[in-house]
């Protein structure tokens, strides 16, 4: 087998495009949630709170500031996708249909054969 064609069947298998498709998805999805984060909660917290951009604090010389705000933003984020998988979870419970029962096996072929030899025995 060829390398091109060892390549053109690895990156064809479904497992593959859909790891493209997640991942594609995921950044849009991603940037949905950064906006949610940036232009609705944090101007919420910082109407309860104070100013909602933590970049600005310091310590003496270190600006410390950038990574509390990430850390606040990832906290959000987090959150926030929680509650959206959990809406999903209930919402998918919600709408599926009920699974059929289950029927029963068919009895194995000497159980058959017995109750037969019985009912003939009775009939005697």
């Amino acid at each position: 087998m060829s390398f091109l064609s060892e390549f053109r069947e690895f990156a064809l298998k479904g497992n593959v495009m859909d790891l493209a498709v997640g991942v594609i998805i995921g950044g849009a999805f991603g940037k949905i949630i950064d906006s949610l984060v940036k232009h609705v909660i944090m101007p919420i917290v910082g109407l309860a709170g104070g100013s909602p951009d933590f970049s600005k604090i310091s310590a003496g010389p270190v600006q410390i500031g950038s990574f509390i705000q990430t850390c606040v933003d990832f906290a959000i984020l987090a959150f926030c996708i929680f509650l959206m998988v959990k809406a999903m979870n209930t919402a998918r419970k919600r709408f599926e249909k009920p699974a059929a029962p289950a029927t029963p096996p068919p009895p194995p072929p000497s159980e058959v054969y017995l109750k037969e030899i019985r009912d003939a025995l009775v009939k005697k």
